[in-house]
């Protein structure tokens, strides 16, 4: 084989080397397969996102019990503080409650006598009847009996502690005050009957619990809603009598 037959048999298997390779450049592609490790994070957003909405799901519950369980528990406090109050706040003996009894008397209607032994004062009424109120009396060594007449009335009484009253709480270590002005937290209560000339007064208390029992300096303590009854059906000038 001589120089230009060789030439020329290169020229053609280069022509047809050429073809394949712009054939294989430029001809129609098989479809492009991805690999189980590209198409894995498409994957993974997808399920993200789905979870996420699941999540979203989920959370919304959760929230919503944790509102039952705020509310239930705010609930159950709520519950346990009004009853420990209740238990350290004692009751009153629902005997010293307001009521219509019969009672025989001599003294006229409008009088009012008071029962120091068993802690009620009654309000005759006549044929029989009295109206009975429960009320709290002089502790030991602070009790007295008589007859006097109301000699004034008042709504919210201010409270001016007599000095010896003063003093001798001041050796207990209680401080009072020298006055202190009407409301709910003065220990006169929502209305005072003033007696005679004396000291002493049928008044309302802020401790209604101790209704029934001697704790008074001498006053006749009632609860407020049955001293505001009282006030509005006697007037200056009652008979009061104190056993």
């Amino acid at each position: 084989m001589n120089i230009k037959t060789l030439i020329v048999s290169a020229l053609c298997i280069g022509a047809l080397t050429f073809g394949a390779s712009a054939q294989d450049r430029y001809g129609q592609r098989p479809p492009v397969v991805l690999s189980p490790d590209l198409t894995a994070p498409w994957v993974t957003q997808l399920r993200q996102k789905g979870t996420a909405h699941g999540a979203g799901t989920v959370v919304r519950k959760r929230r919503a019990i944790s509102r039952q369980t705020v509310n239930r528990r705010h609930n159950t406090r709520v519950a346990s503080v009004r009853s420990s109050r209740a238990k350290q706040t004692p009751q009153m003996n629902p005997v010293y409650l307001p009521q219509l009894v019969d009672y025989a008397t001599s003294q006229k209607p409008g009088t009012i006598v008071i029962d120091t032994p068993n802690r009620f004062l009654y309000l005759v009424l006549g044929n029989g009847k009295a109206r009975r109120y429960g009320v709290g009396v002089g502790k030991p060594g602070f009790e007295w009996a008589g007859t006097h007449r109301v000699t004034r009335k008042a709504e919210w009484p201010d409270w001016r502690p007599p000095a010896q009253m003063i003093e001798r709480e001041k050796k207990k270590g209680r401080i009072l005050p020298t006055f202190m002005p009407g409301g709910p937290a003065n220990p006169m209560g929502a209305r005072a009957l003033y007696l005679g000339s004396t000291l002493y007064r049928i008044h309302g208390t802020n401790q209604p619990w101790t209704i029934g029992a001697a704790v008074s300096s001498g006053c006749i303590r009632m609860r407020n809603e049955d001293v505001v009854d009282l006030y509005e059906r006697v007037g200056n000038g009652t008979k009061v009598i104190v056993i």
